[in-house]
């Protein structure tokens, strides 16, 4: 497997001025790893799931002007693509590393999703732990603590899944840069592995798999 853990530097790429230099950074560091956790993690997800899941190594391929500010490796059911489902996200921002179950407004299925959650909301709102975060918007590193939200602002965010067309839903866990790194690598395989575990249930409904 081609990860050690991630360190200082990872996450100081996203300081990297102008999209070449940025984009080289990305491609030479971050990437190796980041396809190092996709097949570390791939059977495991398939496992857990029920569904087979394939890798993408998010490119920034359509990008000509600004450099992205953050990177990720995603899993979903699709060997051609992943967002327009259901999928998994492991992934860097300058601040903190993110590991989401994410749909995101590419998804043509979003209302069934959501209306799938809705009738689920009482166990989810149970079941996440507290110091997992939601985000309305995967594009913004901002997050939302399950243990500030009330069922009611579960249901809000599920019924604007099925309402709102731009509308997306992602539920994880963040981790402090420092943190991340100081974890090494078994740490945070383990960290990122109990997440999934926690997250894939959401998964599993928005799949409609039993």
């Amino acid at each position: 497997m081609n990860f050690t853990g991630f360190t200082t530097e990872d996450f100081d790429v996203f300081l990297i001025n102008g999209l070449e230099p940025r984009m080289e950074a990305l491609k030479n560091t971050i990437r190796p790893k980041l396809e190092g956790l996709g097949q570390y993690f791939a059977p495991t997800l398939s496992a857990i799931t029920g569904d087979e899941l394939f890798v993408h190594v998010a490119k920034h391929a359509r990008r000509t002007i600004n450099p992205p500010k953050d990177t990720w490796v995603a899993f979903a059911s699709n060997p051609r693509g992943y967002k327009m489902l259901p999928h998994f996200q492991i992934g860097l921002w300058n601040t903190h590393l993110f590991i989401w179950f994410a749909v995101i407004y590419e998804a043509p299925q979003k209302a069934e999703i959501g209306a799938r959650l809705r009738k689920k909301a009482a166990k989810i709102y149970k079941e996440i732990p507290k110091d997992f975060v939601w985000s309305l918007d995967h594009t913004k590193p901002e997050t939302i603590s399950h243990g500030q939200l009330s069922k009611n602002d579960l249901l809000t965010y599920f019924d604007r899944l099925q309402n709102v067309k731009k509308a997306e839903l992602l539920c994880g866990y963040t981790i402090d840069k420092d943190e991340a790194v100081q974890l090494g690598t078994e740490g945070l395989l383990q960290q990122i592995d109990d997440v999934f575990k926690k997250v894939a249930p959401l998964y599993k409904i928005a799949q409609n798999i039993k």
